[in-house]
């Protein structure tokens, strides 16, 4: 395949791009952090496993999407505030049979992707995956987990399933769901519980379940977005997110949740379509989201120091 990854230089555009190109695929990175790009081109990029294993991988990267040419398929991992700006970008380089895939964290962005390209061109998901970036060119996959990709429309289509097929032969393990949007609003209550509590406090994930207050601000959170998707028909069950986040917690203890490595750098976080999707969602059903609510004025309030 012809693939571009959008936000290629980042942490998991870079974990997909590099892992997509080791396998055989002729990959583009497309990202506006000049600094890695000349990296990537000059040596290639160093993908570091949480073993400590490094491999540098070569692999093509441009910081304008108008040099990339046409693509068979193109992943979407930019933040959510440049998806529009990254789409319409690339979109007069598409060909017919291009496929717009996005994997990106929050909810929203398949629609916004689909009212530029079409949503017939868009296959959304998740993913487990997660990753760091330690430099320009150099990204730590610090975690592996499962991905899941579906069609807007909530099947699991046949390129659905042949390109869950591609990107588990490159070693990102994958397959389709017929149940794309659970699975988004499922990991969707993972980061709208944990990464507002550890960008707030710089806490990396093992201690966010080290202390009752965190504990108990995190059930409220999470209890407001079950109550949200159960409403519009999205069924979500307490129990078993609680279960999974606090087990992925205690699993990748020592990572550093992404939204607080966004504060730390001083970056726009995304917490408006995290917890702002669950306030803008519980709006329209009429389910009251006051801790999500004040995750969100907290983390505004905090970038505008920025």
């Amino acid at each position: 395949m012809r693939v571009v990854v959008l936000g290629g230089a980042g942490a998991m555009g870079g974990v997909f791009g590099s892992l997509l190109a080791r396998a055989g695929h002729d990959v583009t990175l497309v990202d506006v952090w000049a600094e890695a790009v000349d990296a990537i081109n000059a040596g290639g990029l160093r993908l570091r496993e949480s073993s400590g294993a490094e491999e540098t991988i070569r692999v093509r990267a441009v910081t304008r999407a108008e040099d990339t040419g046409p693509a068979d398929l193109i992943v979407v991992f930019v933040k959510c505030y440049d998806t529009e700006t990254a789409v319409r970008a690339i979109a007069p380089l598409m060909n017919d049979d291009t496929l717009v895939l996005s994997l990106q964290n929050g909810w929203g962005n398949g629609s916004r992707i689909g009212a530029i390209v079409g949503e017939d061109r868009v296959l959304v998901g998740v993913t487990y995956h997660s990753a760091t970036v330690l430099g320009p060119g150099c990204v730590q996959h610090t975690g592996r987990g499962p991905t899941l990709i579906g069609e807007l429309n909530g099947t699991a289509s046949e390129r659905a399933v042949h390109l869950a097929a591609n990107l588990t032969t490159a070693g990102l393990e994958a397959s389709a769901t017929s149940e794309v949007v659970k699975e988004i609003w499922s990991k969707l209550a993972l980061n709208a519980t944990v990464l507002p509590v550890a960008a707030l406090l710089g806490f990396r994930a093992g201690r966010l379940i080290e202390h009752e207050g965190t504990q108990d601000l995190m059930r409220a959170l999470l209890r407001e977005t079950v109550s949200v998707a159960n409403k519009q028909g999205t069924p979500l069950d307490y129990d078993e997110r609680w279960q999974a986040i606090t087990s992925l917690l205690q699993r990748a203890a020592a990572a550093k949740p992404s939204m607080l490595q966004d504060v730390e750098r001083r970056r726009r976080t995304e917490v408006e379509v995290i917890n702002g999707a669950v306030v803008a969602a519980g709006q329209r059903m009429r389910v009251p989201t006051p801790n999500n609510q004040a995750m969100v004025w907290l983390l505004q309030s905090l970038q505008e120091t920025f």
